[in-house]
């Protein structure tokens, strides 16, 4: 399944759908299992979902930004079907991107990619902070 064009909330989804997270929960967890992939809401809301290597914690795409994630997951909504007045719900833990053409989402091992956007949840021994690389205690 593809993605519309359009413009997108990326991130953790627990941030933007809270008021329908049961929902959410319902169509992308089987008997224990997270489900990675794309789904439909019963009201016709598309969105993307993946889970993290790591589970939640903080991670950054090729350009440099920020995604926190506090539900193990990382996707992808349009914003037009998302109530950002609702309680709980905001963007400010990911990116609002714009998508001029269809796009295609997928999960490589610990790589998120949603459209244009590659998203590493697995960053290697070299990207951690420097003094842990070298060898110092916390």
């Amino acid at each position: 399944m593809t993605m519309p064009a359009g413009t997108y909330y990326v991130g953790d989804l627990c941030y933007v759908m809270h008021e329908r997270w049961n929902e959410f929960c319902d169509i992308t967890i089987k008997d224990r299992e997270c489900l990675n992939g794309e789904f439909v809401m019963k009201d016709g809301t598309r969105f993307a979902t993946y889970s993290t290597k790591w589970g939640d914690g903080s991670y950054t795409d090729q350009l440099g930004k920020d995604y926190s994630v506090d539900a193990g997951l990382i996707g992808c909504v349009l914003i037009e079907d998302l109530d950002l007045e609702a309680e709980g719900n905001f963007v400010r833990g990911g990116q609002v991107v714009q998508f001029d053409e269809p796009f295609d989402t997928w999960r490589d091992d610990g790589m998120i990619r949603i459209g244009h956007l590659s998203i590493d949840t697995d960053p290697s021994f070299d990207d951690l902070d420097e003094g842990y690389a070298d060898g110092d205690d916390y």
